[in-house]
């Protein structure tokens, strides 16, 4: 087996982490992998937020935390799974030595006077972002580091938006909690066979 698919495959979303910091320099080498994907147009649309402060991560996870246990309120759903999902996902954000807010903005794609191609570059601008953060990871397991990415900032951007001070236009798209691996996992895939058509 290659290099490369060793290391993809050995690949895990790790939750739990050491207090060990992390050097300024392996981040930044890491941002520079990601920094390398493939983008529509090459325009590069990923924006990349360090949160190293622990009282900006508790900040970040307390408003995450309360728009988290408003929205479950709405629903309808227990105090008690509430507090457990609030207190699950404040546990993330805050256990990791690093975050890094994955970010995107349309500043630089094309525009369109109508929504079809509208959303389709913006369908674009995501998927490269979302390329940045895969080779983000790739980089960071690469590094002997662990992480893991967290969807939560699309159900709150106006909350991350504000609890780390972001410009307008920079798009809150995931969490990526980052830092020296405490545990280790395992993970099956479903055979490639039962997800590929061929034609």
């Amino acid at each position: 087996m290659s290099d490369l698919a060793a290391l993809i495959k050995s690949r895990r979303s790790i939750r739990q982490y050491q207090s060990r910091p992390v050097d300024r320099a392996a981040i930044e080498q890491i941002l520079e992998l990601a920094h390398w994907s493939p983008s529509a147009h090459n325009r590069q649309p990923w924006r990349f937020v360090v949160v190293e402060s622990k009282e900006t991560q508790e900040h970040l996870a307390q408003a995450m935390g309360s728009r988290l246990r408003r929205d479950l309120t709405a629903d309808g759903v227990g105090e008690a799974v509430i507090e457990k999902d609030v207190s699950r996902s404040y546990a993330r954000i805050t256990g990791a030595v690093v975050l890094i807010c994955l970010c995107m903005t349309m500043a630089d794609m094309d525009t369109y006077p109508d929504s079809r191609r509208s959303l389709n570059e913006y369908l674009m601008a995501v998927q490269s972002t979302a390329m940045a953060g895969q080779n983000l990871l790739l980089g960071a397991h690469a590094a002997g580091l662990g992480a893991c990415w967290m969807c939560a900032p699309l159900f709150c951007p106006d909350v991350v938006r504000e609890a780390l001070n972001l410009p307008e236009d920079w798009q809150p798209q995931a969490l990526i909690t980052l830092g020296y691996p405490a545990e280790e996992r395992e993970r099956d895939r479903k055979r490639v066979e039962e997800l590929t058509l061929w034609r």
